[in-house]
């Protein structure tokens, strides 16, 4: 897969081999900003609703601590390297109409306004490509995936890549048609759409874990057990904080109380990976600024010969 960094002259090389792609992701991609003024969204538990309603503003700015994934605005991931980006929707319980927002405890940005920064993107480098996983979906009725579905192909249009077998996804099958945009949509409303891959065909095995030896032991299993055909595969390198956590560093946050302090480790293990059958496809990191991750994965494409291919 060809991507293009900063200066723009950074591509991969192409080839015959049948192995996969290695290459970068975000995780909760579009949390680098949320609305402390909005309500709590409708993914968070009930007793976290409650204590930002009693606590307001206090819990909220604790919230916005440990719900921010990533700091760097969606241009500065794509221009870093970021290809994958994991997406989590919802509508606005309290507003008319059927607008969807980004969402992670908080409500973020409207969904157009980031898939219509994505597309600039992809207007100015007509060789790139990107996969946006639409894997939660919160509030959101028939009418509003309706609207959501309608804007992705509003937004896109002919650069959307229409569901095949995943096999003959590659880099020159892409360019041939100009398709720039692999969409998943993890809910019964995509099915029968031509240019909304299923879920299942890029599964994303989640460790649920705040330990970093627990988090490497999972993905190397999961990479064993991977699907060797007829699906991509995000490899989630990410430690998940649990309430005690939480608790014990309230006024840390996320960034510098868990991910800091475990980056090291985790980017070993990122480091000591190759793209392959049996190897990584996707890996997805939080805090993508904090360590060179993008141009790491990158770098590592140039140890064989690959094709896009998972």
């Amino acid at each position: 897969m060809s991507v293009v960094n900063s200066t723009d002259n950074c591509h991969f090389p192409l080839s015959s081999c049948h192995v996969s792609f290695f290459f970068p992701g975000s995780h909760d991609s579009f949390t680098y900003w949320v609305d402390v003024q909005a309500p709590v969204g409708p993914d968070q538990k009930a007793y976290v609703v409650y204590l930002a309603t009693i606590f307001r503003n206090v819990a909220k700015k604790v919230m916005v601590k440990w719900s921010m994934t990533q700091v760097q605005k969606v241009w500065g991931q794509l221009d870093a390297g970021i290809r994958y980006f994991d997406l989590r929707v919802s509508s606005k319980p309290s507003e008319s109409g059927n607008e969807i927002y980004f969402i992670h405890g908080l409500f973020g940005h409207k969904v157009r306004d980031g898939l219509t920064e994505i597309n600039s993107f992809l207007n100015r480098h007509r060789k790139e490509v990107v996969f946006l996983d639409f894997n939660h979906h919160y509030a959101m009725e028939a009418e509003h995936h309706a609207y959501l579905i309608s804007l992705i192909q509003e937004v896109f249009r002919g650069k959307l890549c229409l569901v095949c077998v995943v096999e003959d996804i590659t880099l020159n099958y892409l360019w041939d048609k100009n398709y720039q945009v692999l969409v998943f949509y993890h809910h019964p409303a995509a099915e029968g759409c031509p240019y909304l891959w299923p879920g299942n065909r890029i599964p994303a095995p989640w460790a649920n874990t705040i330990d970093p030896i627990k988090l490497i032991k999972f993905l190397d299993t999961t990479l064993r057990e991977r699907a060797k055909q007829g699906t991509f595969h995000v490899s989630q390198a990410i430690l998940t904080p649990n309430a005690n956590l939480v608790a014990r560093g309230l006024v840390w946050g996320l960034r510098n109380y868990l991910v800091e302090r475990n980056l090291p480790t985790i980017m070993t293990w990122v480091e000591a990976q190759r793209p392959g059958v049996d190897g990584v496809n996707i890996v997805t990191s939080d805090f993508v600024d904090l360590t060179d991750f993008a141009n790491i994965v990158i770098r590592l494409n140039n140890l064989g010969c690959y094709i896009f291919h998972p």
